[in-house]
């Protein structure tokens, strides 16, 4: 692998890790199924395209972008709690939803921005190339975000989600509002997803209405193979497991990909995912039935 795949793999692990981050406080800490990030991912991408292109200051754009992915975080959430519909479903309706929206957002299924000023064109300056910058501007706004979802879910209210995630009857008898927990969850979690998307459009000069199709799996796959690899310790542990988990699944198929003897192709994607998924959910399991071995064999 050469050094523009590797920086290359770097730069779309970070952006893909704040899909990571989404998926972990959906998954994991609400216990809420959410296929919305399908949806937000390419939502993000189509409102900061279509407002960078209208003359918007690329930074406002992306807090519209931001704000937009809550909202679609809010209606999933929504249709789960006030109509009673099962969360899945909920969030598949939202997704579809989306579809439509992201093309009446757009008005086309692609806005090109390569030549429009983005949220990378004041670091410009600094005599980095672009190979370099991009790489170091999506870690440091992953790492930003990183670290306020951890002090976030080690504060009071975060302690209060959690709980409601863990054991919502439980959460209730305690006085927490489970209701209120899980739209901020949702809103939150879709939000950063749809920051995922705007980086995403800006750091490659555009933005496609197919951009979304497979993020949740790659969303899952980096929470899986960070959880896989880095086990155990508390929630800081577990939020960088999200963002290494997303940087070396990037690396993985990267390498796959540019592995000459192995045949594969960028067609062959797809296939690769499946693979690294399925092995990061089977090492896990396939260590516990060694550890009891050994275990009865120290007996």
């Amino acid at each position: 692998m050469n050094l523009v795949a590797f920086l290359g793999a770097l730069e779309i692990g970070c952006v893909y890790g704040l899909v990571a981050l989404g998926v972990f406080l959906s998954f994991r800490v609400l216990n809420f199924p959410d296929l919305t990030v399908d949806g937000s991912f390419p939502l993000g991408a189509a409102v900061v395209a279509t407002l960078i292109v209208a003359g918007a200051d690329p930074y406002l754009a992306t807090a519209v972008a931001v704000l937009a992915g809550a909202a679609a975080g809010l209606v999933t959430a929504f249709l789960n709690l006030r109509f009673r519909i099962l969360h899945l479903l909920a969030s598949i309706l939202t997704m579809i939803a989306l579809y439509s929206v992201n093309l009446r957002i757009m008005g086309r299924p692609n806005v090109a921005i390569i030549a429009e000023p983005t949220v990378i064109t004041p670091f410009e300056g600094l005599g980095l190339a672009g190979l370099y910058l991009k790489p170091l501007v999506a870690f440091a706004v992953v790492a930003i975000v990183a670290a306020l979802l951890a002090r976030f879910l080690v504060s009071e209210y975060g302690l209060a989600m959690r709980a409601t995630g863990a054991n919502p009857r439980m959460a209730r008898a305690q006085g927490i509002a489970t209701a209120q927990s899980t739209y901020v969850g949702m809103a939150l979690s879709n939000a950063m997803v749809a920051l995922g998307g705007a980086l995403f459009a800006q750091m490659n000069g555009f933005a496609d209405i197919t951009i979304g199709t497979g993020t949740i799996v790659v969303g899952l796959a980096a929470v899986i193979v960070g959880e896989a690899i880095f086990r155990g310790g508390g929630i800081v542990v577990a939020v960088a497991a999200c963002l290494l988990g997303s940087v070396i699944y990037r690396l993985a198929v990267a390498l796959a990909l540019n592995a000459d003897f192995i045949g594969l192709k960028a067609s062959d994607l797809n296939l690769v995912t499946a693979l690294l998924v399925t092995v990061a959910l089977i090492l896990p399991g396939a260590r516990n039935p060694l550890k009891a071995l050994l275990t009865r064999g120290g007996k």
